[in-house]
């Protein structure tokens, strides 16, 4: 077991026990802004956009030179949850790929046509990640009954779960969440994400009793005219992480885990 799975064992009603930073991004350049920033742990994706998707083998590469544990989050393409058998081969091999290189672990979910987690392909992800840290993903949120999803998840070697207690944000599953960590308990973590910022992370903290948070800390950068109308650029402009957020994040989760 990993010391950061360890870490999800430790009760809430211990001393301030720390709370873990992760922080996802879409470019190498935003990984070190995070990590100036203070994270603890990074997810490494493309196209955060759209949910994230795999990132390159390039960036992997460059990625497992950084200072502190990377996740590679593993999904081929858009859209739901249930792949190919094309795809699973694709995300099978990239997390091999991944564990070649030294990454700390990889983030997967794949769900059946009933969206419950597709046991079969979940096997041969496990397979293939070895000893890296194993992550289920917002599928996590798509399933039909997320009490059974966690049983599912333990039992088919999941470490970790980020989850946002199927709302649209953290603070709005929170009640959810606080459920999920009570019936997690020592045997997988929950990670809740989606919407974290300084302003409610202390609250999410106390309602659910979690002990590491995800975010983006990001900040909106406009595109120009020409990128938007050439479709290279979302009309809503982009986003890039942003240090300070990550920092005030952190100092957020100090303060507020000291409250408890």
């Amino acid at each position: 077991m990993s010391a950061i799975h360890r870490l999800s064992s430790v009760s809430p009603s211990q001393a301030h026990p720390q709370v873990l930073l992760e922080v996802c991004v879409d470019r190498l350049s935003d990984a070190h802004v995070a990590i100036e920033g203070g994270c603890d742990r990074l997810e490494l994706c493309s196209a955060l956009a759209l949910g994230g998707l795999t990132p390159s083998a390039a960036m992997m590469q460059q990625a497992a030179k950084l200072s502190v544990p990377v996740i590679a989050l593993i999904r081929p393409c858009v859209g739901g949850f249930m792949m190919t058998g094309a795809e699973l081969d694709v995300m099978c091999q990239d997390v091999a790929y991944a564990r070649q290189l030294g990454l700390a672990g990889v983030g997967v979910g794949v769900l059946d046509k009933n969206n419950r987690l597709d046991p079969t392909a979940t096997a041969r992800l496990r397979d293939a990640a070895g000893d890296m840290e194993f992550v289920l993903i917002r599928a996590f949120d798509m399933t039909q009954d997320l009490v059974q999803a966690v049983e599912d998840a333990v039992a088919l070697g999941f470490d970790r779960i980020l989850t946002s207690g199927s709302a649209p944000t953290a603070a709005e599953g929170a009640d959810m969440l606080a459920r999920l960590v009570q019936i997690a308990a020592a045997r997988i973590e929950i990670l809740p994400g989606s919407g974290i910022t300084a302003e409610n992370a202390p609250d999410i903290l106390t309602r659910t009793g979690a002990h590491s948070l995800h975010a983006s800390c990001t900040t909106a950068h406009p595109a120009t005219a020409r990128e938007v109308s050439m479709g290279f650029a979302p009309a809503g402009g982009l986003r890039r992480t942003d240090a300070a957020k990550v920092r005030a994040l952190r100092q957020a989760i100090l303060a507020g885990r000291n409250d408890i």
